[in-house]
């Protein structure tokens, strides 16, 4: 016998009561070869290599969830930073490009496409800055595509002109959406040191350093490591961080198979697996409730910080372990509107943006779909990103913002963004300004431990 009978309940419970699902696989496309001086010719040519490559990538997702019994949530592509593939064509908007992309997307049948990006952590090019100026219109048009903006890296220091840049995007974006049925910013992040191969939207994008077509595959179970957590139940920490990265060694290995057997069938490579605990806003499938059964009253208590870190440490290295692929994000995910537990957090005033802020030193990612008052000046959004730049920056991690401010809402009250995105109340924002820091422009210089070589 290959499995015992209690590994065998084991993994039926994962799927079937803690909501274990291989969260997304990403097919990341290279679209270099397609840049031109004509953006119709260049964007006919992207249309073209995007159906081509991905054209079984819906159908062979849905193939192996029938065959394996594994729940694949989403399947997604991620391109080429459009700044720059159509920076060679001269146009001075790229509407036009954010329209194609979402035209492949939805004949294809996948939920998001990622990649209407640009890098300025260094400098804007022309490209650069007409891809952030059509942010608001792009989003504001099209129901897939998802932007990110690379705005500062610990190599090279924070942009602090994008910063400013980024702010007032941000806030013509929510304007824009306003009525739409998703706010254009729930689409929209702004990173430092961002990964080129990440499958978790909306910050995907095919780095430039990736090759041809490949399959990213990011992972999920914050059900699956609550459950484990609950065994622990009264033990010491090291005990029970010990549970925890047995269990992801366990998620991870279902990633695996599933990324390396997607890339066969649509003859790709096997890019990354990512390792993040990414929840929903489902009861049972939340972050925060790992942090509650862990020791805390709430998420945002005194010793959260602490919990988050041997959480996420734990995930990594239980999922180093299980896989030669391991890359993207990895490790913990704390979106607000995401994770119910999270929400009721907030609710109930166990946690704060400069709590959230705190935490993000040692998760996976940033301040994630936090729903902010819609006035809320520019320059407070930019400074808010400011801050989460440099603790990515300093820390040699990838951090990210993803700031929602709702148009006629205030701290308070309730807003829905349907789906997996879900909802959220709107939290408190320092009423004090930044104003005459971030319009000061330039750029914030690099750490002292950048210099190696």
């Amino acid at each position: 016998m290959i499995f015992s009978p209690i590994e065998i309940e084991e993994t039926v419970n994962m799927f079937m009561r803690h909501k274990l699902d291989v969260r997304c696989i990403t097919m990341g496309i290279s679209l270099r070869d397609c840049a031109c001086e004509d953006g119709k010719k260049s964007r006919a040519r992207m249309y073209d290599k995007i159906m081509r490559c991905a054209g079984n990538l819906v159908s062979v997702g849905q193939d192996i969830e029938k065959e394996y019994g594994v729940p694949i949530i989403n399947k997604r592509i991620s391109v080429t930073p459009i700044s720059l593939v159509a920076e060679p064509s001269g146009e001075k908007s790229y509407l036009e490009w954010a329209v194609t992309l979402d035209k492949a997307a939805k004949e294809l049948g996948v939920n998001f496409i990622g990649g209407f990006s640009a890098l300025v952590q260094k400098g804007i090019t022309p490209g650069d800055r007409i891809l952030m100026d059509s942010i608001p219109d792009a989003l504001a048009s099209t129901g897939s595509v998802c932007a990110s903006v690379n705005l500062g890296s610990s190599k090279s220091g924070i942009n602090m002109n994008a910063v400013k840049l980024m702010g007032e995007t941000i806030k013509k974006t929510a304007e824009l959406t306003k009525d739409l049925p998703v706010n254009g910013c729930a689409k929209l992040v702004v990173f430092c040191n961002a990964p080129e191969d990440n499958p978790f939207m909306a910050g995907a994008f095919h780095g430039p350093g990736e090759g041809d077509a490949v399959i990213n595959v990011g992972v999920s179970g914050p059900g699956v490591i609550l459950a484990a957590a609950k065994e622990f139940k009264g033990r010491p920490i090291d005990e029970l961080a010990d549970g925890i990265k047995k269990m992801a060694f366990k998620i991870t290995r279902m990633g695996q198979m599933v990324g390396s057997e997607a890339a066969r069938r649509l003859g790709v490579d096997f890019g990354i697996l990512d390792l993040s605990l990414a929840p929903t806003p489902a009861v049972g499938d939340s972050v925060a409730r790992i942090l509650e059964e862990i020791g805390l009253e709430g998420a945002g208590a005194p010793g959260t910080t602490a919990a988050l870190a041997m959480l996420t440490d734990m995930v990594k290295k239980g999922g180093v372990m299980a896989s030669t692929n391991v890359g993207g994000l990895s490790g913990a995910f704390i979106p607000v509107s995401e994770d119910e537990g999270m929400i009721n957090a907030v609710k109930q005033g166990s946690i704060s943006l400069e709590k959230l802020e705190a935490m993000t030193t040692v998760c996976s990612v940033g301040l994630d779909m936090i729903a902010i008052p819609g006035d809320t000046p520019a320059t407070t959004i930019s400074g808010i990103m400011a801050d989460e730049m440099a603790i990515g920056m300093v820390n040699n991690k990838t951090t990210a913002v993803r700031l929602i401010p709702v148009p006629g809402k205030k701290a308070g009250d309730w807003v829905e963004f349907g789906g997996l995105l879900g909802g959220c109340p709107v939290m408190e924002v320092n009423r004090f300004g930044c104003a005459d820091f971030i319009n000061r422009g330039g750029k914030i210089p690099a750490p002292i431990h950048s210099f190696r070589n």
